[in-house]
């Protein structure tokens, strides 16, 4: 098994992502940058692009090009309606999930007292 925040990090990048573009549109590098500064130190930059690409194609997010004072024009990412929809989702989902686990960790394990 590999690094346990990279594998737990598979799962719910997609929502990470879509929580950042809710804050602001950012382009891809921009995005890796901002998740390096929150902790995300392993994330790859190509991880972000692949998953970027996806949303994409899903109609998550919407895409304008913008002129970059060097070289090509960037994509720049803005999280449309249907984003904050699965946004909404993967909040809810994460809710669910997070208090799940808290139970488990907190609770006593069968035949044992704590």
């Amino acid at each position: 098994m590999g690094n346990p925040m990279t594998e737990m990090l598979k799962g719910t990048l997609e929502g990470i992502v879509l929580a950042v573009l809710s804050v602001r549109p950012a382009y891809g590098y921009e995005i890796t940058t901002r998740l390096r500064e929150q902790g995300f130190s392993d994330l790859v930059e190509g991880t972000v692009y692949a998953l970027l690409v996806r949303v994409e194609r899903r109609g998550l997010v919407d895409v304008e090009k913008v002129a970059s004072e060097k070289g090509p024009p960037r994509k720049v990412y803005s999280l449309n309606a249907r984003g904050r929809e699965q946004l909404g989702e993967f909040w809810r989902t994460w809710s669910l999930l997070a208090e799940r686990i808290e139970q488990l960790r907190t609770e006593p394990a069968e035949g044992q007292n704590r």
